[in-house]
């Protein structure tokens, strides 16, 4: 369709080509990218030390982001996702210690529960050291994240059908793992 003065009209924008504000992105998506480092590193610190980093990086390139060529979650956890890869290469170690698992019960429990939790916590750290990189990177995007095996799917390249076998064999070998383990 051409205007009378031979010109094409300009494309309208729609939602998801609208670039978002920043802080709206920060705000929407603080809490998943925060769960997924924080299932992925191991300590409270130095999971907060990685997402300060995600999240300082992502401003620095917002400038470059393009929401037409991917959704503002999407590119946030490949950033995150990178910034994982850079902690666990600094450190010279991949996998969750043992002894890291204990600061990760929440609130203050009664005795009894935290001696429980504790148990389920180190027998879950043991369990995750017989999955292999890509079993880990999804289940952490699925329970860390909380993201569906769509988007699990986009951000790894897999088809998601790839992802949900993934995460049942991974699922039954951790269950499996923790029942050797009791």
């Amino acid at each position: 369709m051409r205007a009378k003065d031979g010109l094409r009209p300009a494309p309208t924008m729609t939602d998801a080509d609208r670039k978002p504000d920043f802080a709206e992105v920060y705000d929407r998506h603080f809490s998943r990218v925060y769960n997924y480092v924080r299932w992925r590193v191991p300590g409270t610190a130095a999971a907060e030390d990685v997402v300060s980093r995600v999240f300082e990086s992502a401003l620095d390139a917002w400038d470059g982001y393009d929401p037409r060529r991917a959704p503002a979650d999407a590119w946030l956890f490949a950033i995150a996702r990178r910034g994982v890869a850079d902690h666990f290469r600094a450190a010279g170690r991949a996998g969750l210690p043992l002894e890291a698992a204990g600061e990760r019960a929440e609130d203050a429990p009664r005795a009894d529960e935290i001696l429980e939790k504790d148990e389920d916590l180190r027998a879950l750290a043991a369990a995750l050291g017989v999955l292999d990189e890509r079993e880990r990177e999804v289940l952490a995007l699925k329970f860390g994240a909380g993201m569906k095996h769509e988007a699990i799917a986009a951000h790894l390249e897999l088809s998601a059908d790839n992802v949900g076998v993934i995460a049942f064999r991974a699922a039954k070998k951790l269950k499996t793992a923790m029942e050797m383990g009791r």
